[in-house]
């Protein structure tokens, strides 16, 4: 993952809410698009790539007005839990089984539990929006930490 860059000087996204002239797709295509890419196995971001670079389309919600998840769990392909969260999970036990080898790394003791915290708030996050159930737990392995 490459580290987040330094200033403001990115490219920003249009004002108008309209697909642009040049955008030839249709709403159905662009439907299908996101279906067909899904059921190659991509998650919803990299959709959004393959898209923009290429298909030339530049958003999904101004064509479709609906967004990529949407449009996933319409069709029920959408991932049981969200993209950004489930990311956050693995890197957690990627650092998690770099500990059971490496138990003086301390640096990474620490990425650990910054980590964690990301789950533990993006969690509470998407209980009180109705993204996952209010039972649902991060359970992470406790043998190092403590």
């Amino acid at each position: 993952m490459p580290k987040k860059e330094k200033g403001k000087s990115h490219s920003t996204r249009p004002v108008s809410k309209r697909p642009p002239s040049w955008c030839k797709y249709q709403p159905e295509e662009v439907e299908a698009l996101v279906i067909k890419l899904a059921k190659e196995g991509h998650p919803p971001s990299r959709i959004g790539t393959i898209l923009r670079d290429q298909y030339a389309i530049p958003l999904v919600k101004p064509i479709t007005g609906k967004s990529i998840t949407q449009i996933l769990k319409e069709a029920e392909l959408a991932p049981t839990i969200p993209e950004d969260l489930g990311n956050l999970i693995k890197k957690a036990a990627r650092l998690t089984a770099h500990l059971e080898k490496n138990r003086k790394d301390l640096h990474n003791k620490r990425a650990l539990q910054i980590v964690e915290a990301k789950i533990h708030k993006l969690s509470r996050y998407y209980k009180r929006e109705g993204v996952l159930p209010p039972n649902w737990k991060y359970e992470p392995k406790k043998s190092i930490i403590t």
